[in-house]
Formats: C-alpha cells, structure tokens, sequence
C-alpha cells in the first residue's frame, strides 16, 4: 500500500514558509512556499494545484522537494539548453565601453548610438549577434534608457544681442506691473 505524504508542518518549517512568504525576493519561491503553506491548511494537492495555475504534478514536485532540501528546493533550478549570448560577461564589458565612448571616438561618422547601430558596433567587436528585441531587453535588464539629446544653439548666439534681449525683457517685466492691465475678466466699476 502507498505511503501517505505527510502534508503538516512543524513550527520552525511553519514559520520558515510564512517567512519567505512576506520576505523572499523570488516571487517563484514565495508562490512555492504559498502552495506549501496550502497543503498544511489542509488543502488538498488538486485544489492547490488549481489555484497556483499548475499541475497536480507539480505541487506534488514542489512538496517533495520542500521536503528533500527545505526552502531553497524550492528556488528554480538551472535550465538545460544553450546558454545566453547577452549573459557573457565580455559582451556585456565591450557593450558598457562601447556606451562610455561617443560613436565618433570610435571612427564613426554619426554621433548618436541608436539600439541598431549599437548592436551592429557589438556584432562587429565580439562576433556575436542579437535579435534586435533581445538587445533592446539586453539593455533594458541594465538599466540603459534612450533619450533624445538635447540641442543646444549656445555656440550660434551673438553674445551682445543675447544681452540687449535680456535688458529688454527686464525693462517689460518693470513696465507691465506698474501699468493696469484692462485684460482682467474681473473689474471694478468706475
């Protein structure tokens, strides 16, 4: 006959699951560690398993490996499968240079990295290429964002005009509160 899973927690695995459920910043771990709290309360799996959105399967996995390793089976284990090219760490040196330079200082004959220009400037230097989305997320997960620069004319104004226009906007600032104005929508009558 199968042994029936032992779903209720002692005090210290209690408190242990109802910590990482206020604290823990995985959210995968607190969603886990709810499941768990569930079981203790007496849910049964098939009810968990329809709350959390998963199968019976795998609260069943979750349990056993809460069981097995405490909290931390219940953190998201590696992944098979080729690796990230954005996660090398060199990638991610050459692309935080290449955005401390301006394009110029590298030779080139614009003066504005755009996400395509920046990754094909990152394809050229390391070999490897993104899909465009990939690199904009790349660039998103380390907090780069892309304004628009500012133009500044300061270099084309005439100094001396720039004064005489300052004075002027003085002297219309004076004149304008000792004069009434007649433009009020409210008024006194005479």
């Amino acid at each position: 006959m199968a042994e029936r899973l032992k779903y209720q927690l002692n005090s210290e695995e209690l408190a242990m699951v109802e910590q990482a459920i206020r604290h823990d910043e995985r959210a995968r771990v607190r969603q886990r560690a709810t499941a768990i709290r569930m079981l203790h309360l007496g849910k049964h799996p098939s009810e968990v398993a329809e709350v959390m959105a998963v199968s019976m399967v795998t609260v069943y996995n979750w349990h056993a490996r809460f069981r097995a390793e405490g909290l931390e089976g219940l953190v998201d284990r590696p992944r098979s499968g080729r690796p990230s090219v954005a996660d090398d760490e060199e990638y991610c040196r050459v692309l935080e240079e290449t955005l401390g330079k301006d394009p110029p200082q590298l030779g080139y004959a614009f003066n504005i990295w755009t996400v395509k220009r920046l990754r094909d400037h990152l394809e050229k230097e390391t070999g490897k290429r993104l899909s465009y989305e990939r690199f904009r997320l790349l660039l998103k997960e380390k907090d780069y964002r892309y304004r628009r620069p500012k133009h500044d004319l300061h270099h084309l104004q005439d100094p001396e005009a720039k004064e005489q226009a300052r004075q002027l906007l003085e002297e219309l600032k004076k004149g304008s509160s000792q004069t009434k104005s007649s433009s009020s929508l409210w008024t006194k009558r005479p």
